[in-house]
């Protein structure tokens, strides 16, 4: 029996060889990849030691000496930690949740599109935002909503209402900025992947719809959106790691005096007591603890869809 089973274990890794050297080809493309990962994501991990050290700059991280969890208590009994995350909380929940429709449905949108020059300029259109920094998006805002000169209130103004108003250092328009923004910047590029996904469902499904009598909703209801579902749930586990990063380049550029009680989030923070007041571990272990929360949401909604819908991660 033993002996059957070292067979078997042989065989499939016999097996698992040639199919490695007949596609070896793939896997020299793949190299470089493991390297960036190997060298930007793995390697840096031995910093997380930060986190649980006092750092010395004449002794380095191993031989800086030991502080245990202190950063941790430190940070949850500071008087910022509750608004921190809150605020962290709010806005990645308005970009995971409340954003999740809009690239579906623009790539529904450019599915039923039949004009292929169109299709094109449309879609050329809405990527173009992707590639754009954040410090240009942001400055053609603060240009589109500056006070007495900007477009919007200069609109308002001929339309003789108060042209006035400062809407960067209002918190009242701060979430609405801030998620435009964002849906303007990212909604093209999202939607790609979605479009792969549609254009990957078998055509006779819409054919025999056809022949049922039904019409486009029904279709994209009954058909289209169950058929994508797997590709919807793949992409929301893996936003969940992100949870508790917000996103750092748009928030410290929208961020101003006014609105700061509402954009001051984990990532901004992390920046001003690390690199701007030298708290290396301190800064560490806030990150360290956004790192962890995101892969233990991750597991745990990958292990959920895994029971409830068959399709997981892993």
């Amino acid at each position: 029996m033993q002996q059957k089973k070292t067979t078997r274990s042989d065989g499939r890794g016999s097996a698992l060889w040639k199919s490695v050297v007949q596609h070896r080809y793939l896997y020299y493309m793949l190299l470089p990849c493991i390297a960036f990962f190997i060298v930007f994501s793995y390697i840096p991990m031995g910093g997380l030691l930060l986190a649980f050290k006092e750092y010395k700059f004449n002794k380095g991280i191993l031989g800086s000496p030991w502080v245990g969890f202190d950063y941790f208590k430190t940070f949850f009994s500071s008087y910022q930690s509750g608004q921190l995350i809150k605020n962290t909380l709010i806005i990645s929940a308005m970009k995971l949740f409340l954003y999740l429709p809009f690239p579906i449905i623009l790539a529904l949108m450019f599915n039923e599109v039949r004009a292929k020059w169109f299709k094109n300029v449309s879609q050329s259109v809405m990527y173009l935002p992707h590639f754009l920094s954040w410090v240009v998006v942001v400055g053609l805002i603060q240009r589109v909503l500056a006070p007495d000169t900007g477009l919007l209130n200069q609109l308002i103004s001929g339309m003789g209402g108060d042209g006035s108003t400062y809407y960067m250092m209002d918190p009242k328009y701060f979430y609405q900025i801030m998620f435009g923004s964002h849906l303007w910047k990212s909604i093209g590029w999202d939607s790609i992947i979605y479009m792969a996904a549609i254009s990957g469902v078998n055509p006779d499904m819409y054919e025999a719809a056809k022949i049922d009598g039904a019409g486009k909703l029904r279709e994209v209801w009954s058909i289209t959106l169950p058929s994508i579902m797997p590709t919807i749930v793949i992409l929301f586990i893996l936003s969940l790691g992100n949870i508790l990063s917000a996103g750092f380049d748009q928030l410290y550029l929208l961020r101003t005096p006014g609105n700061m009680q509402l954009s001051d989030i984990l990532d901004t923070y992390i920046i001003r007591v690390g690199l701007q007041s030298g708290q290396y571990g301190y800064a560490t272990a806030v990150g360290m603890m956004q790192g962890l929360i995101g892969l233990v949401l991750v597991v745990l909604a990958n292990r959920i869809s895994r029971k409830v819908s068959d399709t997981s991660l892993w």
